[in-house]
């Protein structure tokens, strides 16, 4: 049996995406790519579960620049496709569409050969991963869960959030849950972050991480943990939430909340600045935090 820190389940998608000045740019991303260079930058041994046609977006290609990634590719007759128009120049604000979905992912799509420590669960809509195959990946290890691919829902013309519909049933299998202060909001309907982790946790999650423009949260239930993000500039602002929570869950690995949510903070603030996903070090982040949180 071969073991591994953290695996990632999540589909590439073909992205089609529209700069607030009409250039247009066509790549392959998705959560599972942020996610996964992060994590392997941040010292994670990391595998991830993608699954797509390789013929629209080839998995071994997506993750050539990071080789240590073993790329487990499940094969499906179609691809995510997602169209993104951003409307402000800081990306703040952007339209989706989906153009295309993967084949939904189903408990046989787990290897049987490879064991995690940490299953993150990075999918980009309702339906790619059902609650049948959270509740399986809670039984072989620590869960951790993006809820975007639990809320955001392809309404045709447009992709909308809603609220979990089975969030009390699942939350408690969730070591490791991760939303945005928008996300937050639609769960709990409270617009106060700090609020709405509180309530997250008394509903079973055992740490909950809210992302937002100027800094990371963290909850474990007893105390808050806070790290300011710092980027210089945000010309890689795509794959923000995803860098985060990937260098977090790296670095709790073996290290606590505080140390873990302040290294995620410095990572996401350095990812930023380059479009793309992370393609720096562990050693690039440590200095980031000696001039710039440490100073």
């Amino acid at each position: 049996m071969k073991h591994v820190d953290i695996m990632i389940v999540g589909q590439l998608s073909l992205d089609v995406n529209t700069d607030y000045d009409g250039r247009v740019e066509r790549m392959v991303g998705g959560a599972v790519v942020q996610s996964g260079f992060s994590a392997a930058a941040s010292g994670a041994k990391v595998a991830v579960l993608t699954k797509g046609n390789p013929e629209i977006a080839d998995p071994i290609k997506a993750f050539a620049p990071r080789p240590e990634i073993e790329v487990i590719p499940v094969d499906s007759a179609t691809c995510t496709s997602i169209s993104n128009v951003y409307h402000t120049a800081d990306r703040e604000r952007r339209t989706c569409k989906a153009l295309s979905h993967v084949e939904p992912y189903k408990p046989e799509d787990l290897p049987t050969d490879v064991q995690a420590d940490i299953y993150h669960v990075a999918g980009l809509m309702v339906g790619d991963v059902s609650d049948e195959m959270i509740e399986q990946l809670s039984k072989r290890g620590r869960l951790a869960v993006d809820v975007q691919c639990l809320l955001r829902r392809d309404d045709g013309e447009t992709m909308a959030f809603y609220d979990w519909e089975n969030k009390r049933k699942y939350l408690p299998m969730i070591t490791y849950l991760k939303t945005d202060a928008a996300e937050a909001e639609i769960l709990t309907g409270l617009t106060d972050r700090y609020e709405a982790a509180k309530v997250l946790y008394s509903w079973g999650a055992k740490e909950i991480m809210i992302t937002h423009n100027t800094e990371v949260i963290v909850y474990d239930g007893e105390q808050f943990y806070t790290a300011p993000l710092k980027p210089r500039n945000l010309t890689g602002r795509t794959g923000r939430g995803d860098t985060t929570f990937a260098g977090y869950l790296a670095k709790r690995l073996k290290g606590g909340i505080a140390e873990a949510t302040r290294y995620a903070a410095a990572l996401v603030s350095l990812k930023m600045e380059t479009p793309g996903p992370f393609m720096g070090s562990e050693t690039d982040v440590y200095k980031y935090i000696e001039e710039y949180y440490d100073a």
